[in-house]
């Protein structure tokens, strides 16, 4: 267990796509670096951890404003904090980590060796 009792993963791995992909369809609370919040339902999300939400509710970083938007897409650069409910990363298969990464650069690409 994590600080104040947040749980970080089973005992196994768990790769943060992997936790927001298996969200889809479920409440999330998103905080940005300029403090601004937006709660929603989390519809897509892309490699980039861009993410789509859907029935949001914004609010203001100093929290006296509040707007409903039907839809908002959020950069995932500008993401500082996800709230996603416990009962959603039970849900998260397992990764194997020893493959991840594997042919993304590195060492031992298709290179000329420069």
């Amino acid at each position: 267990q994590g600080p104040k009792g947040t749980r970080w993963s089973r005992g196994g791995a768990m790769l943060p796509l992997s936790l927001l992909r298996t969200a889809t369809g479920n409440p999330m609370l998103v905080e940005l670096k300029n403090g601004e919040t937006f709660n929603g339902t989390l519809d897509s999300c892309d490699n980039w951890m861009n993410i789509k939400l859907k029935e949001v509710i914004c609010t203001s970083r100093d929290g006296d404003r509040f707007w409903r938007l039907p839809e908002v897409v959020i950069r995932g650069n500008n993401i500082k904090y996800l709230r996603i409910p416990e009962e959603v990363i039970d849900m998260v298969p397992e990764e194997d980590l020893s493959m991840a990464g594997k042919g993304k650069g590195g060492k031992g690409g298709k290179g000329d060796g420069r």
